[in-house]
């Protein structure tokens, strides 16, 4: 009991004196629901969700292998540059590489290519303490920093390869390699591998690449040598170099670092678990150790911060002992975090099992501060799913939760370019959710040929207890393929559900089961009308200006203030007790299934 008293005694100590001191905190309410992949959170609006990257393991190129995590970004020469790790199967299983994809505009990725590929282990290698000898062992990678902007302008990708010899082993412990860099040339070619630094037991002896000092490259050398005299830079290698190395400042285990500046030249810290603390002298000392933000929730997964394009600051991370959902909070000063909003609320199949695969989108990192602003002034941030797949996210700034106006939406008088900047998508690779051309009319269309997947498109309006809702859509068949349309409250909670399943039928739903509404044929246009009110539960359903059928909610809400499309059904798989690892492979993981595709012409929304 004593020890307790002190504990509780020690606690309200700290947190008062993290109160009188500069440190980041949340003083936010909100809070996030773990039994809910999206949280219970209301989602910050234009938000758009894309996958770069598809693990599929029947492939034969370099997505072929199914770990795939811990992606960074730059933005360079007009284009997005996205680098990941992989493995074949698990984490830390080797052998390991280090892959890049890039983009124009964020949405269309190009095919992942090997930057870094999978070194070999000196023979005979054995770690200080250890029994394990390499024989044909390969390394694995591991890193915190994928890119660098010179200040002559050149661009440089980074990576470390560790070693794991037997299990249990750790690539992080000291005694892995050392790091690499290569550059990323305008035209879209690599120059050599060059080590930038070797840990204890290797240097240009006993290494494949040559040490980057002995290069002609003037301009090389000389980026290396300002990452390597960066306090801010060279903490974000800590993890992986030797336990010692007289260039990283704070030289402590806590994990994936991660900093801005404030307003005043102030460096803010974060770290995994929501640690922080505040640098007076850019990263070579610290004010106080690395302490638990005051109101965060975060656990053993990254959190991003960073100085957004209006002036304002914001920190993405998943707010829970798991890893889901991912979420974004804003900031006046850097310091003070008051709301909390979803960035990405699904969770698809984990496709393939592996060591160490947790469930979710996770890892997060956005731009560092010397690696390039979008040209659309957005902020870009990206992560893995499940560490199988690559995925961006477009979050716009000024970062808002709500919509003043009524919807009018039609896609056809857009200007292009500006047609979905108010709706929220989720858009996998083998769902997407795009713009495009159908009947010579612009239209938002739903693709889906994955059978583990769907594409999801939602519209935020003004929260309202009484509204009507238009909306007109054109399913492209009627033999495959269903679409869910949903009206949701600020929490994500459905009250109403329409239906185009995969026989022509329309249907809604009323509690355990499903009411017809009729049928529908591919290609023609239904023009839906819904009246609702939150008050009495009932809802109308007029298609194509025939006769109004009333319904009740199947889930009573206060208030309603989405619409959702979704080519598929509500997931609920993992949650909170679903077991730790998944051991196994999903049957048919490698395969497409038949495309349908749904058209949403337009949608409006008006008070009754």
């Amino acid at each position: 009991m004593r020890f307790r008293n002190t504990f509780i005694v020690g606690s309200i100590l700290l947190a008062s004196a993290l109160q009188a001191q500069d440190t980041v905190r949340y003083s936010g309410t909100t809070l996030s629901n773990v039994d809910y992949h999206h949280g219970q959170l209301s989602p910050a609006v234009g938000v758009h969700n894309i996958q770069t990257m598809r693990a599929n393991r029947a492939d034969t190129g370099a997505i072929s292998w199914t770990y795939n995590h811990a992606p960074m970004l730059a933005y360079w020469n007009n284009t997005f540059y996205l680098e990941y790790l992989s493995d074949p199967v698990g984490e830390h299983i080797p052998p390991g590489q280090t892959l890049l994809q890039t983009s124009k505009d964020g949405y269309s990725w190009s095919n992942p290519v090997v930057i870094f590929p999978p070194y070999k282990v000196p023979d005979g290698f054995v770690k200080p303490g250890k029994t394990d000898t390499a024989k044909n062992a390969y390394a694995v990678m591991h890193q915190r920093m994928g890119f660098y902007t010179s200040k002559s302008k050149r661009l440089f990708a980074l990576a470390f390869y560790g070693i794991v010899l037997g299990q249990k082993d750790d690539p992080n412990d000291g005694n892995g390699i050392g790091r690499v860099i290569r550059e990323i040339k305008a035209d879209g070619s690599f120059g050599p591998i060059y080590f930038l630094r070797y840990n204890h037991s290797f240097n240009e002896k006993n290494t494949i690449y040559p040490f980057y000092k002995s290069s002609k490259d003037k301009g090389l050398i000389a980026a290396c040598d300002e990452i390597l005299s960066t306090p801010l830079l060279m903490m974000q290698t800590v993890e992986e170099a030797d336990r010692n190395d007289p260039l990283i400042p704070l030289q402590k285990d806590f994990k994936a670092f991660n900093y801005y500046h404030l307003a005043n030249g102030n460096v803010v810290a974060l770290w995994k678990y929501s640690l922080t603390s505040i640098s007076k002298d850019e990263g070579k000392t610290w004010q106080y150790n690395p302490t638990r933000a005051p109101g965060f929730v975060n656990a053993n997964a990254k959190i991003w911060g960073q100085r957004t394009t209006d002036g304002k600051y914001a920190t993405v991370y998943n707010p829970s002992e798991f890893r889901w959902p991912l979420a974004i909070s804003v900031s006046d000063d850097g310091l003070n975090y008051r709301n909390l909003l979803l960035v990405n609320g699904e969770i698809t199949s984990m496709r393939y099992g592996g060591a160490y695969k947790s469930y979710g989108p996770q890892y997060v990192r956005g731009i560092q501060e010397m690696d390039g602003k979008p040209a659309d002034g957005n902020m870009w941030v990206t992560y893995s799913m499940n560490k199988e797949d690559m995925w961006v996210s477009r979050i716009a700034v000024p970062v808002k939760q709500k919509v003043a106006a009524p919807v009018n939406d039609v896609f056809n008088n857009f200007p292009a370019g500006k047609e979905l900047n108010e709706w929220n998508l989720y858009s996998p690779l083998w769902c997407r959710t795009v713009i495009e051309q159908h009947n010579n009319q612009k239209v938002l269309a739903l693709h889906d040929s994955d059978p583990f997947d769907y594409a999801k498109a939602e519209r935020i309006f003004p929260e309202s207890k009484n509204v009507v809702i238009e909306f007109t859509i054109t399913a492209n068949q009627t033999n495959t393929g269903s679409l869910e349309v949903e009206l949701l409250d600020k929490k994500g909670m459905a009250t109403l559900r329409i239906m185009l399943d995969s026989t022509g039928s329309i249907l809604t739903k009323q509690g355990y089961r499903n009411k017809s509404l009729g049928k529908y044929n591919a290609g023609e246009q239904l023009h839906f009308k819904v009246e609702l009110n939150t008050s009495t539960r009932f809802y109308t359903v007029t298609i194509n200006n025939g006769k109004p059928n009333l319904n009740v909610f199947f889930q009573p809400v206060e208030s309603v203030e989405r619409l959702s499309f979704r080519t598929g059904s509500v997931r609920r798989f993992p949650n909170a007790d679903t077991p730790t690892d998944q051991d196994y492979d999903l049957p048919g993981a490698d395969a497409k299934a038949k495309e349908a595709i749904y058209f949403i012409h337009s949608v409006k929304t008006s008070s009754l």
